[in-house]
């Protein structure tokens, strides 16, 4: 079978080196429409949910063609992340490298949004696929200009990533949240219980900057102006840092 018998570089590869010819009959479903259908089954359940065989009856086979194609679950995943970063809208890098950076920022926090699953996969391997790849390219040369090491050109690309996907998660969880009440109607209610309370003089810091966030993000927590704020300060650290090599 084309899963157990191919490794993953190989299927992630699979368009510029073609896949050996499968033995018996021809199959009934190609490795992209497996692929494809992950990715829509991901995106409308997300990862808690996720399994061989509910991609199988979204393709109308049996779980055991799927197995025909992916050795696994695992496999089928990152399969699955490169093809959505291959697909990724990007536009070419242009500007200073903070410029760039915020670009790179933004593309991926739309990446993440459009597909949020692949904000809640941790893995401390790499998809060594083409779009991965292309996408790792592509964003070094926003740190390229960066006064630094190159393992160290790595790592400030990685933290803005690794704050992006922070953000994405954030994010979501605020969508989800906001789909059952707004925070006008989430305030009304629990604000009125602490008022009762008389917690103002017991925490005077947490109500009078509380009460400037709300009022300035009209919310108790605004996960997009956090993200603006806590890219500004990155950067800016990032630019402290540029003027020391490593």
């Amino acid at each position: 079978m084309e899963g157990s018998r191919v490794g993953t570089v190989q299927l992630l590869w699979r368009h510029e080196r073609p896949l050996p010819p499968r033995p018996g009959r021809p199959a009934t479903i190609t490795v992209d429409a497996v692929v494809d259908a992950g990715i829509e089954e991901a995106d409308g359940r997300g990862l808690a949910a996720f399994s061989l065989r509910r991609v199988a009856e979204r393709l109308g086979v049996g779980v055991m063609t799927l197995y025909g194609h992916v050795a696994n679950r695992a496999q089928l995943l990152e399969l699955m992340v490169d093809q959505c970063r291959l697909d990724m809208e990007f536009a070419s890098p242009t500007g200073s490298w903070r410029e760039m950076l915020a670009q790179v920022a933004a593309e991926n926090l739309a990446l993440l949004e459009r597909h949020p699953w692949l904000a809640h996969l941790e893995t401390e391997r790499a998809v060594l696929g083409p779009g991965t790849l292309g996408k790792y390219e592509r964003e070094l040369a926003a740190v390229e200009p960066l006064p630094l090491g190159d393992a160290a050109k790595d790592q400030a690309l990685a933290l803005v990533l690794s704050f992006v996907r922070s953000s994405a998660r954030a994010l979501e969880a605020a969508r989800v949240e906001r789909s059952d009440e707004t925070p006008e109607q989430w305030w009304e209610r629990e604000g009125a219980e602490l008022a009762a309370l008389g917690v103002e003089e017991r925490f005077p810091l947490a109500s009078r900057i509380g009460q400037a966030a709300g009022e300035a993000t009209n919310a108790a927590a605004d996960a997009r102006a956090a993200h603006a704020f806590g890219l500004a300060v990155l950067l800016d650290g990032l630019a402290e840092r540029d003027a020391e090599p490593v």
